[in-house]
Order: C-alpha cells, then sequence, then structure tokens
C-alpha cells in the first residue's frame, strides 16, 4: 500500500507542467519577502508608529478598493491576446515592489494608506494572471494537485519569511527594512517571470475566439452556479484575513503569557506562524489527495468546519486561565489544515466552471472575493481589538457560527452543480 501510493505520488508530480515548477520558484521567492512584513505589519504600525488598531486596519483594508481595480483590469488585460498574462505578471510584481517600498518608509495614517492603495493595485493585478498561468497548464487529471503545489511554494516561502523576520526583528529591532526586503524578493519574482514564464501555447491559438470584453463580463456575470460559489467564497477570505492582520495583534495585546502576564513577544509570534505555515506544508499533498475522492463542494465543507474549530479555540486561548500558547498552538494548526482544505478545490472549481478563453475574467472576479474579505475583515479585526476585552473574546465566537451560513451555502451550490 505504501508503495503504491509512493508511485502514485511519483507519478501526478512526474505530471506537472514544467512552466509551474518555474512559476512556483518566483512565488516561493516572492512570499519570503511577504513573509516579512504581512504578520508584523499591524504590530509596526500600532504598537511603534502608535496608531489605533481601529485605523490600521482601515488602512490595511483600503487596499482593498484599489485591489478591486487591480483585479477587474488585471483579470482583462491577462485574457488579453496583446496584453497577456505574462506581461500582467510583471506589471503586478513592479508595482507590489514599489508599494513595500512606500510602506518601509511609512510615518503616519496617510502615507500608511497610500502603501496600502499601491499594492492592493498591486496584488489586484496579480491573482487573476497568477491563477489563469497554473489553470492553463494544468489538466484536468491533475488539477487540484497542479495547484496545491502552487500553494505550497508559497507556504513554504512565508513560513521561511516568518522565521527569519523574527529573527531581524530580534537583531536590530527595526521593522522598515522588513518591507524593504519584501521589495527586494518582488524584484527577484519580476525576473523569474521576465526569464521564465512565457504565454502559454492554448492562450496564443485561440486568441481568435475571443469573446469582446464586455460580452466577456456579462457571461460571467449571469453565471448562477459561479455567483453562488462567490458568495460563499467571500466567508473564507473573511476568515483568512484574519489570520494575516487580526490575530497578530490579538496574541500580541491580548492573550497574556501566565508567567509575565504580557502578551507574545514578537519572537513567539514569529514562532507561531511559522508552525501553522510549516504544518499547512506538510498537509498539503496528503490533503489534496484525500479530498480529490470527493466533491469540490465537501472539500469546501470540510474546510469550513476546521475553520469553525479553529475560531473557537482562539476564542479559548483567550478565555482560559492558563496553557495558552497550547491552545493557540492547536487553533494555528487546525487553520492550516482549514486554508490547504479550501484553496486547490476553490482554485480548481473556478477553472471547471470558466470557459478556457475566460479563465482570466472569472478569476478576475474569484479574487475580487479576496479584496472584499479584506475590506470587509480588516476593519472589522481592527474594531473589535479597540473593544472591551470581552467583546474582543466573543468576537472569534462570532466567526464559529457564521460558518453555520456558509455551509448552507455550499449545500445548495452542490445541488445545482453537474454531477
Amino acid at each position: 500500500m505504501k508503495l503504491a501510493s509512493q508511485s502514485q505520488l511519483s507519478s501526478w508530480l512526474s505530471s506537472i507542467h514544467p512552466q509551474v515548477w518555474i512559476f512556483a520558484i518566483g512565488r516561493f521567492f516572492s512570499e519570503v519577502g511577504t513573509g516579512f512584513t504581512l504578520f508584523y505589519a499591524p504590530i509596526f504600525f500600532v504598537n511603534q508608529l502608535g496608531l489605533s488598531a481601529t485605523s490600521v486596519g482601515l488602512a490595511l483594508g483600503s487596499a482593498s478598493i484599489s485591489g478591486i481595480v487591480g483585479r477587474i483590469t488585471g483579470g482583462s488585460l491577462a485574457d488579453s491576446g496583446y496584453w497577456g498574462r505574462r506581461r500582467t505578471l510583471l506589471l503586478a510584481t513592479a508595482i507590489s515592489a514599489i508599494a513595500s517600498l512606500v510602506l518601509a518608509a511609512t510615518n503616519n495614517f496617510t502615507t500608511l494608506v497610500i502603501g496600502s492603495l499601491i499594492s492592493g493595485l498591486g496584488i489586484g493585478f496579480y491573482w487573476p494572471a497568477a491563477e489563469a498561468v497554473v489553470a492553463d497548464a494544468s489538466q484536468i487529471d491533475n488539477r487540484r494537485e497542479t495547484f496545491a503545489i502552487a500553494r505550497l511554494a508559497d507556504n513554504l516561502g512565508l513560513a521561511i519569511g516568518i522565521v527569519l523576520a523574527g529573527f531581524l526583528i530580534a537583531i536590530i529591532g527595526s521593522y522598515r527594512w522588513l518591507f524593504v526586503i519584501d521589495a527586494i524578493s518582488f524584484m527577484v519574482f519580476f525576473g523569474v517571470v521576465y526569464v521564465g514564464i512565457s504565454e502559454t501555447e492554448q492562450q496564443q491559438i485561440e486568441q481568435s475566439e475571443k469573446t469582446e470584453l464586455f460580452a466577456s463580463w456579462m457571461a460571467v456575470l449571469s453565471d448562477r452556479r459561479f455567483l453562488v460559489y462567490i458568495a460563499v467564497n467571500i466567508f473564507f477570505t473573511i476568515y483568512i484575513s484574519q489570520i494575516h492582520s487580526t490575530l497578530p495583534l490579538y496574541f500580541k495585546n491580548f492573550v497574556f503569557v501566565e508567567s509575565v502576564a504580557k502578551g507574545f513577544t514578537e519572537t513567539t509570534i514569529s514562532g507561531l506562524f511559522a508552525w501553522h505555515l510549516v504544518f499547512a506544508i506538510i498537509c498539503q499533498l496528503p490533503v489534496t489527495s484525500i479530498l480529490k475522492r470527493c466533491s469540490h463542494t465537501l472539500a469546501l465543507t470540510v474546510s469550513a468546519i476546521f475553520w469553525a474549530i479553529g475560531f473557537g479555540l482562539i476564542w479559548v486561548s483567550g478565555t482560559t486561565p492558563s496553557h495558552h500558547l497550547v491552545w493557540v498552538i492547536l487553533a494555528l494548526g487546525v487553520f492550516a489544515v482549514a486554508i490547504v482544505s479550501y484553496t486547490p478545490s476553490a482554485a480548481s472549481l473556478v477553472t471547471e466552471l470558466a470557459p478556457e478563453n475566460q479563465r482570466g475574467v472569472y478569476f478576475s472576479i474569484n479574487a475580487l472575493c479576496w479584496a472584499i474579505g479584506s475590506f470587509i475583515g480588516h476593519p472589522l479585526g481592527g474594531w473589535a481589538l479597540d473593544q472591551p476585552q470581552i467583546i474582543t473574546n466573543s468576537y472569534w465566537l462570532g466567526f464559529t457560527l457564521s460558518v453555520a451560513i456558509a455551509v448552507v451555502i455550499l449545500q445548495y451550490l452542490n445541488r445545482i452543480l453537474p454531477d
């Protein structure tokens, strides 16, 4: 059984398109830089610059405004015969590098908003093209595994970046250098895309079959199955936004270490999120393999249940009188399983719903979910952290209960999808 399993794993790994591996390398280097800033940005802006958690949440959430513009434009550019996936990715990485340098120079709320808006634009251009590149290079038999490889590269880069950032902060005590390193990582990604990524042959061949831009968007917006998926996907993106912005500050300011009656140190937070990502890396391929036997909606339902359990454990970590670190470790482990259950299945479902010549537009709207999730999740989390602790702690229970709504939508989606 073990040999058969290893043979199966080797078989589908070898079936992954070479361009996916090259793209995964670029994503890895980019995510190393992102790991330097993702979980430390809220701590820096609140605890060192003196901004309120609510204002930081609003500023980070403002990236969603420019992100909407970027995602809509980026999806159309990615499907364009003249522009295409590759040029869109190059534009996205260049904009993101500029955003990181602006954030490195931030001293006030206004500059933070400007940096966030530029960052949102870069992210908006990036995701539709990035997902379309992976989708173009995948086959129906290995689609979830192909997306899993891309996510594996993301998580591995983030884990390394978070650990290195923790050490760097402990040594030099400056958060600003984290953003400079992030900018450098985007330029490395730019180089990988420029040298190693080409437009897919399929996209070049089918340009004559492209529909008009307006008709393409109208076709997507009239796809009832896709719109139902979008509704539930917003729940997942709001959940993920809490890990990126709210939880680091919650661990720093609200979850106390019994021996010193203070929040976790930056080094401890670094270790916690590194554990979260390492566990995600370990689980990514096995979980993808197990859930491949399930429908996309069942896999997403499994993810939703794990989100509910994880938020419940976060509530316990903030209210229990002892062993706070243990509960946080458990929660982040559960969140890791929730994410690796979600990402490959969600991206595969979008790929299957989208006509081949409209993947950029479909993934553009799919990426808008992330903008909406951040726009709601970041300010909501910042507001919760500025409230009395009893409200802040209860905030996590609200997310646990919200999962019931997501599950109901998924069951409806399962009924209207083709067998």
